[in-house]
């Protein structure tokens, strides 16, 4: 009789359990787009309102190196870096009432912002020649419309042509020898995208570059030597992404490379999956920890690309992302009057670098990429599913890891 309870007691657990998995699948989305827009709201709104250099807090590091500097250039920054993240939620069609609405209201925000930031006579024009800086929060907002070609399609044609003017004028600096190689080289991919021209060159130092900087297993180092951070998530795995979508249709110079490119793409998305842990946390190691959810910037690109590997279902990436959007934002003190401040869990100004300014966390903006898929698909429909530490960590069995070469 006991043993029989004990079954039905089994049984009706796992019932439990599939319709709480069912009801998550649900309500993700809608705690995912509810995020977004307490992210992104006072960016988009302010901008398109002319008054984003009203309503935003002048902040920095207390580490910082130049403050007047930084402050001058958070503008684009911020800008830049929500657009990358939200671009293809812009491009998608469909879902329910209420998130067209909401849609409906950023598109027509974002345009204006365009139109704003690009007037000289608006107060938050936003110029692209007034440092190195400047090279860097170009090529987020340049990924943003390689991502959202929906915002190109809507620009004014004169918005457009100062756009690509503004993208030009970022030529005139130098990138660091670093991942910064790869900021100008999607400068070009933009401009190849979207204009009669591109550096050529300009793309094919980065590509080269980076392969000799290939260290094994899917990691790159940053630069001439090897920091265990996330850069390969926040910058070069997604970037080269980008440059595999768009240059892989102007030549095939780069076919062998992008293929080899793409197989460290998925492999990556591997190794950032079991960085998660059981509760959403995951190594706070290296520099720019304040950009927060971005250190799974790749792992939410090759969702929303649907290039998942087949070892990833996506309702796991999902589960696992949800659980990360919830623990970076989960402490009182993540937002102050509604401005994202500059710490990994709430505000914590001991780990800012000095570079950070008000604008940089909301890099944290690109782990929302996987919005851009439709409801209908399995990253949002399927059930939940324990992510690889909530499987090894509850007893359950969990594929065996493995390098490659």
């Amino acid at each position: 009789m006991r043993m029989h309870i004990a079954v039905l007691v089994g049984f009706l657990g796992v019932i439990a359990f599939a319709s709480f998995a069912q009801d998550k699948s649900n309500v993700d989305r809608a705690f995912w787009l509810a995020e977004m827009d307490k992210m992104a709201r006072p960016v988009i709104r302010s901008l398109a309102h002319d008054s984003l250099r009203i309503a935003m807090p002048q902040v920095t590091s207390k580490n910082v190196d130049n403050r007047e500097h930084r402050i001058q250039v958070q503008y684009l920054e911020v800008f830049g870096r929500v657009l990358s993240g939200i671009a293809p939620w812009l491009q998608l069609e469909g879902g329910d009432e209420e998130e067209q609405a909401l849609r409906n209201q950023y598109r027509t925000w974002v345009i204006q912002g365009f139109e704003n930031a690009l007037d000289s006579n608006a107060r938050d024009f936003m110029r692209f020649d007034v440092g190195g800086q400047q090279l860097v929060d170009a090529s987020f907002l340049a990924l943003g419309v390689i991502r959202g070609p929906w915002i190109w399609e809507n620009l004014s044609s004169d918005s457009q042509t100062k756009l690509v003017e503004s993208i030009r004028t970022t030529r005139r600096f130098l990138p660091v020898y670093s991942n910064w190689l790869l900021f100008s080289a999607v400068n070009e991919a933009f401009l190849a995208k979207y204009s009669d021209s591109w550096d050529v060159m300009r793309v094919d130092y980065a590509l080269r570059q980076f392969e000799q900087w290939y260290v094994g297993d899917s990691m790159y180092k940053d630069g001439e030597h090897f920091a265990f951070d996330y850069y390969n998530s926040y910058v070069i795995h997604p970037y080269l992404g980008a440059l595999v979508d768009v240059i892989g249709t102007k030549t095939s110079t780069y076919n062998r490379m992008f293929e080899e490119i793409k197989k460290r793409n998925q492999r990556y998305a591997e190794i950032q999956e079991r960085l998660i842990h059981t509760d959403g946390t995951y190594p706070a190691s290296g520099r720019s920890v304040i950009y927060r959810g971005a250190a799974f910037h790749h792992l939410a690109d090759m969702a929303f690309k649907d290039r998942l590997p087949a070892s990833l279902p996506a309702a796991q990436v999902r589960s696992a992302l949800t659980a990360v959007l919830r623990k970076t934002t989960e402490s009182p003190s993540t937002y102050k009057n509604g401005w994202l401040t500059i710490g990994l869990y709430g505000t914590q100004e001991s780990l800012g670098d000095f570079y950070n300014n008000q604008g940089s966390p909301y890099l944290a903006a690109t782990l929302f990429l996987p919005l851009g898929l439709p409801e209908s698909h399995a990253f949002w429909s399927d059930p939940a599913k324990p992510w690889t530490a909530q499987q090894i960590w509850s007893g359950q069995q969990a594929a065996k890891d493995h390098s490659v070469h």
